[in-house]
């Protein structure tokens, strides 16, 4: 059945509508018809089963059939990726949302290759949050990862977020096997993680000791070398495995 997002502060139970983009999706690209049904989700765990009814280039009216209250995951993960060159970004995005992740931090570290203004910055926010929306859309994810506006590690930092545990992907010889620092978590399993992956190259050797400075856990992904974008949905699975269950 497809999907469609009505932001949560638009989201009224009792009047659902699509606005006009998503109308735009449904009857131009998707070819559907009034009567017809979909189902809508806020972003925030919210999702009804709908009928499609009267629409103009505006938006669509909707008709609830029933309303349903998805249960958020019991470990919140937040990815801070270093921005890679060309689509990978939006690549990475899509397989962390699927993978449930939280929020995403894109990274302009010392060795990101890809640069551009405060007007850049805040055109890529808006593209890669949408990267986010059809990704959920696709995938079935009623929770949508919020997608910040790129920033350095230091600014990163000093929005004094708190996590449980927070682990940094390095490739120098204090890093310890993913697995077993979260094996040493315990029963009393991490309900926040923050995890920092680098650009090609890794982080610099100062933006390691910031990282540790705060807290972070230095992490290693095996022998292999990984490309960015490799290493963040690898590190993304292991912790969606790991503490994403509920038994």
């Amino acid at each position: 059945m497809p999907r469609f997002y009505i932001p949560g502060v638009a989201w009224n139970p009792d009047r659902l509508a699509l606005d006009a983009a998503e109308t735009h999706h449904a009857f131009d690209v998707l070819r559907m018809k009034a009567g017809e049904r979909a189902t809508v989700f806020d972003g925030e765990g919210q999702e009804a089963e709908v009928e499609l009814g009267k629409h103009s280039k505006s938006g669509t009216e909707l008709r609830k059939l029933s309303l349903a209250k998805t249960a958020p995951l019991p470990c919140r993960i937040t990815l801070a990726q270093a921005v890679p060159k060309g689509k990978n970004m939006e690549m990475i995005i899509e397989k962390a949302t699927e993978l449930g992740v939280g929020a995403i931090a894109p990274l302009m570290s010392e060795r990101t290759v890809v640069r551009g203004t405060e007007d850049d910055h805040i055109r890529k926010q808006a593209k890669w949050q949408r990267t986010a929306i059809e990704a959920c859309k696709q995938c079935g994810q009623n929770f949508l990862p919020r997608v910040a506006k790129p920033c350095t590690p230091r600014e990163l930092f000093e929005r004094n977020e708190k996590f449980d545990l927070m682990l940094i992907g390095s490739l120098q010889g204090d890093a310890r096997p993913l697995k077993q620092v979260l094996a040493e978590a315990g029963a009393k399993r991490p309900k926040s993680i923050l995890i920092l992956i680098g650009p090609e190259g890794d982080f610099t050797p100062a933006e390691l000791a910031l990282a540790k400075s705060h807290g972070c856990r230095p992490v290693t992904l095996g022998p292999i070398i990984l490309r960015t974008e490799t290493a963040a949905i690898y590190c993304v699975s292991v912790l969606n495995h790991d503490l994403q269950s509920t038994q």
